[in-house]
């Protein structure tokens, strides 16, 4: 028998209720040779009863509070002995060949750190989810493709970053460039790594044959949520301040600023105004216990390269 060559990590909080359409979709995946490793992050609805009592197959790592996405995630990765991780939500389900696509994705070029998934809104099959990250000078992500067609994009490109919810990763890239940042606890720890990687000069693919089904803001409860909100805030500021060096920052800076202007307006008219403000005062009061990545010279073509990706979306952003 093949040896295991993927550990599929996924990070639980309180989602009994989508753990068997999850957990099922894997066990019928047409690529075998794999262990699972859920992380619990301390539920209260007998998600680790019904886990050991349906997959005890699966190893289960209990937390006795919730640590966050990033800390459970790098507890998945550290327990594996695998070439490669998949990060999965409760909230996806996988197509068949999901696995095995993505796999042999990831294997055609051994500088190629993360393959994100083609994601599919779980609740409109006809309509794209997210189909790759792009960050932008603004300090927006934007999900590309949302709410678009599944017809469209269905060519594998380079993207920015790439959604932790179904992404696999090569393992030994995280000795290299470090593991999630666990002072984001949630939200935008996945376009910090991706960033990260890009200054060391791996790349984050896009896989349209990798499909899942995806139904979003599971563990949160809903798409827009004060806690969703202030910690999205602060993580925001986290970004730029820990992967663009000062020079990069002082060229950026207006457009950062107008981009959180813009942000707050958008959450004001929602009624969220002071919860993004809060945010963002969390992000500059805590800054000093970010590790800014060390800017060295022979990355040099890496910043400049992308300097001119984060100009090149925010342009695509305006006119899209």
């Amino acid at each position: 028998m093949e040896k295991i060559i993927l550990s599929i990590v996924i990070p639980n909080y309180n989602g009994i209720h989508l753990l068997k359409e999850c957990l099922d979709s894997i066990q019928k995946q047409d690529f075998p040779f794999y262990e699972v490793i859920i992380i619990d992050n301390a539920s209260k609805d007998k998600s680790v009863e019904y886990l050991e009592e349906n997959y005890p197959e699966f190893t289960l790592i209990i937390n006795k509070e919730n640590l966050g996405f990033a800390a459970a995630v790098n507890q998945g990765i550290k327990a594996s002995n695998a070439e490669y991780i998949f990060l999965l939500n409760t909230d996806v389900e996988l197509e068949i060949n999901c696995i095995s696509n993505l796999l042999n994705c990831i294997k055609k070029e051994n500088n190629i750190f993360v393959v994100s998934s083609k994601m599919i809104q779980y609740h409109d099959r006809y309509k794209i989810d997210d189909a790759g990250d792009e960050y932008s000078i603004l300090g927006w992500t934007k999900k590309v493709g949302e709410g678009k067609s599944t017809d469209l994009y269905n060519k594998k490109r380079e993207i920015f970053s790439a959604c932790a919810g179904a992404s696999i990763y090569r393992k030994t890239v995280f000795n290299d460039i470090g593991y999630f940042d666990e002072n984001f606890f949630a939200y935008m720890e996945d376009v910090d790594i991706s960033y990260r990687a890009k200054i060391y000069g791996y790349k984050c693919i896009y896989c349209p044959k990798a499909v899942v089904y995806h139904i979003g803001s599971a563990a949160s409860g809903s798409r827009y949520n004060a806690f969703k909100i202030r910690l999205a805030a602060r993580n925001n500021v986290y970004v730029p301040y820990k992967n663009m060096p000062w020079p990069q920052l002082a060229l950026n800076f207006i457009f950062l600023i107008l981009g959180f202007l813009i942000k707050y307006l958008f959450f004001l008219k929602k009624g969220y105004g002071n919860e993004y403000i809060k945010g963002l005062q969390d992000g500059l009061k805590s800054l000093s216990k970010i590790d800014k990545i060390e800017y060295k010279s022979n990355r040099r073509n890496n910043y400049l390269h992308i300097e001119w990706l984060l100009i090149k979306n925010t342009v695509k952003n305006i006119f899209s």
